[in-house]
């Protein structure tokens, strides 16, 4: 079933208005939207407290309980609805600050309620504000695992799209479709990576049966978005090598040998030499090329940049290094213009701190050729690297 063409607002009890503040506020226009919005949390409903067990450190609890002394006090924007629940082993306040006639309607006396919420303690006493409360004959099926909590919004709760709302709205979906959900994976695939399958994943992210299958249920979906995104690296990958050509860098000419022979303030160790043996090669294949280079601070990641600036220049082209910050381009400029002393090179810093006199410089230098390495501030921060741009 292509859920994605299923519109939300045609749900039973969905309806235009929660529709529009759904996709107002979670982009969710769809099925297949609204089952992708996953639970942030979940919450062991398989266990019931005694009231003598509860103190106000306790995440949210349930309790079997009757309730008595249901009464409205204070005034004004103090107004408040306040009951009694109570079992054999103490008492416990309930507090609500909205939705009195629903309550006045819907809790009888010595009727057994399942009671759902976080407890509190305000003036030495313990209560739970707002709880969640159902009958306990037709709450049996909440004793079951876990309950998922939602995301939610303010405009989506005046919406009366809470969290509970939501588990409704997805179980209303399961219930709609009935498991005819398109699997995305090759049958065999899912066997040989031992993954549950698409439907039953989806379902145990918002029912979870047990800790077990929620925890295969979140690894099929991980995997599965992890896997579309390496398919999708790959592809670029392709297409980059296919269909778009590099500049060819046939020489290893006088800038490189020079300063590779008569500059190097040290002596390189076999792993520099292997990633410039490495570098050189990707640079004369006419491919265009990625590389990512690795390795401690101190490690000599700059002087391999800078020997494959110099393989550019060789080959009539210009280089640019790249920093993620100000005072890091500053270092790489000093650190490039001392390495580079005495050899026919000129290099140029542009950031966007630098100055009118040292920016024109800079772009009149590169425009003109003048300039064979330049040294900049990235806009956003990652690795320093460096890129090759042709003369003007």
């Amino acid at each position: 079933m292509e859920l994605a063409g299923l519109n939300i607002k045609f749900l039973p009890g969905v309806g235009e208005k929660k529709a529009a503040v759904l996709y107002e506020e979670l982009q969710v226009q769809s099925y297949e939207d609204m089952l992708y919005h996953v639970p942030f949390k979940y919450i062991d409903r398989s266990k019931i407290y005694s009231i003598a067990e509860l103190n106000g450190r306790l995440p949210y609890i349930q309790i079997k309980a009757k309730i008595r002394n249901l009464k409205t006090i204070g005034e004004g924007k103090a107004l408040r609805m306040t009951a009694t629940a109570y079992d054999e082993t103490g008492t416990l306040e309930l507090v609500w600050f909205k939705g009195f006639k629903f309550l006045t309607n819907q809790i009888e006396p010595d009727k057994e309620y399942l009671i759902f919420g976080q407890p509190s303690e305000f003036n030495h006493k313990l209560n739970i504000v707002h709880p969640e409360i159902d009958s306990f004959e037709k709450a049996s099926q909440l004793l079951v695992g876990f309950q998922a909590v939602y995301p939610t919004t303010e405009k989506m709760k005046k919406a009366f799209l809470n969290s509970k709302a939501i588990s409704k709205i997805q179980d209303s979906i399961f219930k709609t479709i009935k498991g005819k959900i398109s699997e995305t994976l090759p049958a065999w695939f899912i066997q040989q990576h031992k993954l549950m399958y698409l439907h039953e994943a989806l379902y145990n992210i918002h029912f979870p049966e047990n800790p077990d299958m929620l925890r295969k249920a979140l690894f099929r979906l991980k995997f599965e978005e992890l896997f579309y995104i390496q398919l999708n690296i790959l592809k670029l990958k392709y297409k980059r090598k296919t269909y778009f050509k590099g500049h060819e860098f046939k020489t290893i000419g006088e800038y490189f040998n020079t300063f590779y022979h008569r500059y190097l303030p040290f002596e390189l160790t076999d792993a520099q030499k292997r990633v410039i043996k490495e570098i050189r090669q990707d640079c004369g294949s006419g491919k265009q090329m990625n590389r990512l280079l690795q390795g401690d601070v101190g490690s000599g990641k700059t002087l391999v940049a800078l020997l494959s600036m110099l393989l550019a220049v060789d080959n009539g082209f210009q280089a640019c290094m790249m920093a993620p910050t100000e005072i890091l381009a500053r270092q790489h400029y000093a650190t490039l213009t001392r390495l580079l002393d005495g050899l026919s090179v000129r290099v140029a810093i542009l950031t966007g701190a630098s100055k009118a006199r040292e920016r024109r410089a800079a772009l009149e230098g590169v425009a003109s050729g003048e300039v064979q390495l330049l040294v900049g501030k990235a806009s956003s921060n990652s690795a320093t690297f460096s890129s090759i741009f042709s003369l003007h």
